[in-house]
Order: structure tokens, then sequence, then C-alpha cells
């Protein structure tokens, strides 16, 4: 009896046929066997190849795409590794699919030697690389601002100064006062000017191998001895990562404005963030202009339990003078995006309530790389 009652509180869930699940994906799903040929596409992928799967199946990958596409290089490199492999910002432009950008997934089948799962994700490559993209674009809007401003601002304000504190030789006590202000307040814009003028240095960067867990280690002392001295840190390392080819100092800059902006983030009591390095196999990124890509497959990642980051800031995250801070200039995550974009790399960031992460993808020493 007791049995039978546990079966009734537990109901045995019915079987579920996975070409059900596999049909109800928006993203399109392939199987591709050890010869190149489709075996296998759900609905998103008759949707994205406008075609049925009888027409799709039984036909060459290479012949619904094109022989060149970099789709296929991702498919070979996860069946001859045996590896998952990501891939994104892939163009597709074909009669039937029209131009598309693709995150691209291929992973290889246990039980089928030879074959490949692969997933496009038009949606999701939004998702995954739109806060790069848009960081990017704010830093560019950022660069010209910054040119802007040093030649329309800054020099009519040293005029604006220079008269101020003649009038104020002359001036009684009284108007001493608002001349003085005029001085103060030139001088507070000059300084907003001077830092944004960093945007504006489009020199190459020096670059070199750097071990990113020393850089991690300094930027920890700094915060333990300073605006993080009530924050517990946690690190998660894989000691085993190549270096970074990247500067140190810029790197320390951009880990030091993001662990900041998590210190400041965390509760008083119970304030953790969480520093993790992880090595991801695969993950690749195409150059601008260019049809090289670049591999990212260090990922350092900033984690912290504050309350997360508002929705309506979201969007605007990498944007010049966007901030939650009251005495905060919005500078901090234009410049980590600067920084970061001109090494090749990704930021990303997802949050919710006690959990928001921060992560930067950068580059690997190759070889050429160091001479």
């Amino acid at each position: 009896m007791a049995k039978s009652s546990a079966m009734l509180r537990h109901p045995v869930a019915p079987q579920l046929d996975p070409a059900l699940v596999l049909g109800a994906l928006a993203s399109t799903v392939l199987v591709v066997d050890e010869d190149g040929v489709v075996r296998y596409v759900n609905a998103a992928g008759e949707q994205m190849f406008a075609s049925g799967a009888a027409y799709i199946c039984g036909h060459a990958l290479a012949d619904l795409l094109s022989p060149d596409s970099p789709i296929l290089s991702v498919v070979l490199q996860a069946r001859d590794e045996s590896i998952v492999v990501s891939e994104y910002g892939i163009a597709i432009d074909t009669p039937r699919t029209g131009h598309r950008v693709l995150t691209v997934q291929a992973a290889p089948v246990v039980e089928l030697p030879g074959s490949v799962v692969v997933s496009l994700y038009e949606q999701s490559m939004a998702a995954k690389i739109g806060t790069q993209l848009s960081s990017r674009s704010a830093a560019r809007s950022v660069t010209a601002m910054a040119a802007m401003l040093a030649h329309e601002v800054k020099n009519p304000l040293s005029g604006i100064r220079g008269a101020a504190q003649l009038l104020e030789q002359g001036a009684g006590e009284d108007d001493r006062v608002l001349t003085r202000l005029i001085v103060d307040e030139t001088d507070r814009i000059v300084g907003l000017v001077d830092r944004m003028e960093v945007f504006s240095d489009k020199r190459p960067i020096e670059r070199g191998p750097v071990n990113i867990h020393q850089v991690l280690e300094h930027v920890r002392r700094l915060a333990e001895n300073g605006f993080g001295r009530a924050v517990r840190f946690v690190e998660t390392y894989d000691p085993s990562l190549p270096p970074v080819y990247g500067n140190r100092d810029q790197l320390v800059q951009v880990f030091l404005n993001l662990i900041k902006n998590a210190a400041e983030a965390v509760p008083a009591d119970g304030g953790e963030i969480v520093l993790s390095t992880a090595y991801q196999h695969g993950i690749r990124l195409a150059l601008p202009g260019s049809e090289a890509r670049r591999h990212l497959p260090l990922a350092v990642s900033i984690q912290d339990n504050g309350p997360g980051i508002p929705d309506d800031l979201r969007p605007h995250m990498f944007d010049a003078f966007v901030t939650t801070k009251p005495t905060g200039t919005g500078l901090g995550l234009a410049l980590v995006a600067k920084i970061v974009g001109d090494h090749g790399g990704i930021i990303e960031f997802e949050s919710m309530p006690r959990r928001t992460v921060f992560r930067v993808m950068l580059p690997m020493v190759q070889e050429g790389d160091v001479s």
C-alpha cells in the first residue's frame, strides 16, 4: 500500500520523443556524418535553408553552404580532434539562407564515430557577443568625443581660466570667491577631458607574454589593502593556463576597474568576489575587416554577490558617462571595453540578484607573436 501511495505522489513521467524536443528548438541543429553529408535536420534548420528535411538530408553540408565556408572547418576540427568547437561571427550568404551572421558550435557524437552535431545560433550570437560588439562601438564613440572635446572644449577653457585669474588680481574679497569658483570648475572639466584623451590614443599597444595569474594576484592585493578590505576573495584558477598575449599594465587596469566595481556592488556584510580563470577550447572570433580568426581560449571571470545590474542599464553598460555611482564619471567600463578590444578580446556579462559575472576572453601567445 505504501508503494502505491508513493507512486501516486510521484507519477512516472511519460517517455519524451527526442525528435519533438529538437523540433521545438529555435536554433538550427544538424547531424553530419563522416563524409560531410547531412543525416538529420530539425524544423528550425528547414526554415533556415528554406527546404524540407527530405531535401536537406542526403546532401553534403558543403552543398548547402559553400565549399569554402568557415563552418566546414569548425565541423572538421570537432570531428578530427574530438572536442567541442565554438566560433562567433561567421557570416553565411546563400540564395536559400540569405545573409546571416551566426554562432556555430560543433560537437562530436561519441556513439556515432565520425558524426558531428552542428548547432547554428543566430540569436545566441547576439546575446553572446552583442555586448562585445556594442562595447567596441561605445569605445569608438568615446574616441571621437575625446578628440572633439580636446579641440573644441579644452582650448577655450584655458582662455576662460586665464581670464578668471586676471580678474581675481583686482577683485574684492567677495568677487574672488566667484573667480576662484570659475578656476576650480574649469580645472575640474579639464581633468575630465584629460581622462578621456586616453581613448583617442590610436598607437598600437606593446604586447608580449603576460601571466594572467600574476596580474590578478597583483590586483587582488591592491583591493585587499584598499577598496576591497571588507570583501572576501575566492580564487578558482587553472594553473596550467598559457600566457596571455597582451600588455601587463593595461590588463592590470582592466581587472582593477572590474574588481573595484564588484567591490562597490557587494553588500557591506558578506560581500564576496570570485576570481576564476579557465581554458575554453575552440573559442574563436572573426577579426574585423579580415577573414582571419583569432583564438580566444583564455577566460577570466569576475563574479560578485551584489544586487545585480538594473535592467535599464544593461544595454548601455559600456557607454561613456553611464554609471550607478553618485560620484562616478562612467568612464571605467568604457575604458575596459577599449583595452579589451585593443587586445582583440571579448568582454561580456550576465547579471541577476546575488550573481553578476563579467567575463573577459583573451588571446594566448602563439608562434610569431613574440620575436
